[in-house]
């Protein structure tokens, strides 16, 4: 009885670790629910609200959407908005373009990252 409960417990380990280390590059799907919260100011799409639409965000350099009046800051940042790029500025805004006019940021780790694969999933096509 004791080798089949080990033998059990190993074959549910080993189902739940995959899922769980899928889960640490973010969720899309939960990623679209929190964008709920973003889409106050932003759109899932090129079109502009008090923020930047955000269709082909990741890849973008910002401040370069067309037809959206950026900050001087955020205009000269540089940033090229990668993975590491969006969630350093999800975390803190103003830590990584001083200055801009973004002040909601994400505390949760696993919410960034979450949302950062659903703003990966919108792409130009």
């Amino acid at each position: 009885m004791r080798k089949y409960l080990c033998l059990l417990t190993l074959g549910w380990v080993a189902i739940a670790l995959p899922d769980s280390t899928a889960r640490a590059d973010g969720d899309p799907e939960k990623g679209l629910k929190l964008f709920a919260r973003c889409s106050a100011c932003h759109t899932a799409s090129e079109q502009n609200r008090v923020g930047p639409g955000l269709l082909g965000v990741v890849g973008r350099t910002a401040g370069t959407a067309g037809g959206y009046s950026y900050s001087a800051a955020m205009k000269s940042s540089g940033v090229t908005w990668d993975e590491r790029a969006l969630d350093a500025f999800l975390k803190s805004p103003s830590g990584v373009v001083k200055g801009t006019r973004m002040t909601i940021s994400i505390p949760k780790d696993q919410d960034r990252a979450d949302v950062v694969a659903y703003l990966k999933t919108l792409t130009v096509q």
